[in-house]
């Protein structure tokens, strides 16, 4: 662009907006007023803590009904995996790494899926118990989630107990003290 050019636009005068009434504000998605209450709580586990045990506790010490594991990682001296249609538990011993974490915490329980990595750099994953050890480290990130209650109840469709998530009565409760008819 030629000096006298970038000159022009350099020098160009600021010019406000003039701004119209544009009525009211429209309704906020589910989404967006679920994003605005949840609550983001970054954690470190340290050795010898069980994994899932101490992701379990967050929701009491916390207060809360329903939170979300959105990511972690550390590392593992035991791991207990269910693989993908395997109804027993697997157990692994060593050293290993975790590369991700997630899954969803409820007053029923933690529902937690990660992959690990061993020291040869073999990736494996599936569903984490209790049993998970932890071996230097765990680094994570849960949303606790204001205003809802999780579980799990059967759903015909796929033969197996699903999440189900309930919006509590009162959103200003920390806690959902009773399970709800259903969904809104």
């Amino acid at each position: 662009m030629p000096a006298r050019a970038a000159s022009r636009l350099r020098r160009a005068p600021y010019r406000r907006c003039r701004c119209i009434d544009h009525g009211p504000a429209p309704p906020r998605s589910y989404a967006s007023r679920v994003a605005a209450r949840m609550r983001l709580l970054p954690l470190r586990l340290t050795p010898g803590q069980d994994l899932r045990r101490a992701l379990e506790a967050i929701l009491a010490e916390q207060e809360a009904s329903a939170a979300f594991v959105l990511q972690g990682i550390g590392s593992l001296s035991t791991v207990q995996l269910r693989l993908a249609g395997a109804s027993q538990l697997t157990q692994l011993r060593g050293d290993f790494e975790i590369l991700t974490l997630a899954g969803s915490l409820s007053l029923d329980g933690a529902h937690l899926h990660g992959s690990i990595a061993d020291a040869d750099g073999h990736v494996i994953g599936g569903h984490l118990a209790t049993g998970c050890i932890i071996r230097t480290t765990a680094e994570i990130l849960v949303a606790l989630m204001p205003g809802h209650r999780l579980t799990r109840m059967l759903d015909q469709a796929t033969g197996s107990n699903e999440l189900v998530i309930f919006p509590c009565d009162d959103v200003m409760d920390r806690r959902c003290d009773r399970m709800p008819d259903g969904p809104e």
